[in-house]
């Protein structure tokens, strides 16, 4: 009850929404709907909808899979990406309070080290598939879903531990897990037009299914661990923990915690929402609270 719950307000703020009275759905929502479910049913993945991932960067996140870390050959396909030499030199000096100057990328590289390198990236690759130039929906939603989307991905790193599962993989899971969502909010675009009578709660609950299909085959088509994909598609159920893969569990886990992160931060969230959790959920919500920046995201 208590999931339930922190989902439903967590969308409410979403879609500015302010109670579960509009149950029925609307004309606008029935279209976006229909539109959705012949996009989720065709041979299509949905990644059209969303901006691609430059080419490095699928070798990028391919090579920090692997526990050989080779800091001289991550510093050569880095190179070739403007953006990611910038990012990674602005957190290497970072890191070292700016007590040093980068001499090189591979300096930087073996600064950030391999976890350090893996988030960034994944950040890096992630980010720009959120394009604020779009529609009301996008700007209004976009930004919102990113953070939790940090968030859970934050989250399911630090729970990894616990199930046996790779930090990294972990954190890869909880970053694409809503990419379907921020897909279909170019559907809403199209077809709503701007109607803002979107987001009552039968709309809302088809929408994240539709969605979850998308964000499952979007990660098929970048090649992502069949684990993922799977923990994707086990969300979809009555959130039975016990028949859920491991990463599935850590999945649901840390998007509930990562909701409930940001509804706090906005004097959103019921005051028995987080009750009952065991001493590591309660240390994990702990530590996305230390590490929330309250600003909003912003994706150029």
């Amino acid at each position: 009850m208590q999931r339930n719950e922190v989902s439903a307000d967590f969308t409410h703020w979403l879609f500015d929404t302010r109670d579960d009275s509009a149950i029925f759905v609307t004309p606008a929502e029935e279209a976006v709907l229909a539109e959705l479910g012949r996009l989720v049913t065709s041979a299509h993945s949905g990644s059209s909808l969303v901006r691609r991932l430059p080419g490095v960067l699928p070798q990028l996140l391919q090579s920090l899979r692997s526990d050989s870390f080779s800091g001289a050959a991550l510093a050569r396909m880095i190179s070739h990406d403007v953006v990611l030499v910038a990012e990674v030199l602005r957190l290497a000096s970072t890191a070292t309070h700016g007590a040093n100057t980068m001499t090189s990328i591979e300096h930087a590289v073996l600064v950030l080290g391999q976890n350090g390198l893996r988030q960034l990236i994944s950040g890096v690759a992630f980010k720009p598939i959120i394009d604020l130039k779009s529609g009301h929906y996008t700007r209004r939603i976009a930004p919102r879903l990113w953070q939790q989307s940090e968030q859970c991905a934050l989250a399911c790193s630090l729970l990894a531990e616990q199930e046996g599962v790779v930090p990294f993989e972990a954190f890869l899971a909880g970053l694409i897990q809503y990419v379907g969502l921020i897909a279909s909010l170019r559907v809403l675009e199209q077809v709503a037009e701007g109607d803002a009578t979107l987001g009552s709660a039968s709309f809302c609950n088809a929408l994240i299914a539709h969605a979850r299909v998308l964000s499952c085959s979007i990660a098929t088509e970048w090649q992502f661990p069949p684990a993922i994909i799977v923990a994707i598609e086990e969300q979809g159920s009555k959130h039975d923990l016990m028949r859920m893969s491991p990463l599935g569990r850590i999945l649901s886990s840390a998007d509930y915690l990562s909701k409930a992160c940001l509804l706090g931060r906005h004097q959103l969230l019921r005051p028995d929402a987080v009750s009952g959790l065991s001493e590591i959920s309660l240390a994990c919500l702990q530590q996305l609270r230390a590490a929330d920046q309250p600003v909003e995201a912003s994706c150029e």
